[in-house]
């Protein structure tokens, strides 16, 4: 299978571990179906994964010959990016590190293969039933 639209979303401030939470609910799915999964979810990666999932419909849809009904998500993840590594003042004089993690979102659409339905043939004799 080739993928029909592709997107690489990096530097994404949020933990993979967060938005793994989330793509688990939309891998697999039409595009469609997981656009309305995503209206309805109450996380904060859910805004970086719909720009993500709309941009990489809109790359699948760049040559005019695929429609968005005709797409699913074939590949998702999210991997570790940079970590931002802040401090905090603790006790005693002592510091605790802070680490403000990031993300990158990796899109690949692929195509549903529709067949057409087959209609039974029309035989000119009955077949009898002995």
């Amino acid at each position: 299978m080739v993928s029909a639209g592709r997107v690489v979303a990096k530097y994404i401030k949020g933990s993979p571990y967060k938005m793994r939470k989330v793509i688990d609910l939309i891998r697999g799915k039409d595009v469609n179906s997981a656009l309305g999964i995503l209206g309805n979810v109450e996380k904060r990666s859910r805004i970086y994964l719909d720009r993500a999932l709309k941009s990489a419909i809109a790359s699948a849809k760049q040559g005019g010959k695929l429609k968005q009904d005709d797409l699913f998500i074939w590949k998702i993840t999210a991997d570790d990016g940079p970590i931002m590594r802040r401090y905090k003042a603790q006790a005693m004089g002592r510091a605790a590190m802070i680490r403000k993690r990031t993300s990158h979102i990796i899109i690949e659409l692929g195509v549903i293969e529709r067949r057409p339905k087959k209609v039974p043939a029309k035989s000119g004799t009955p077949k009898s039933g002995k």
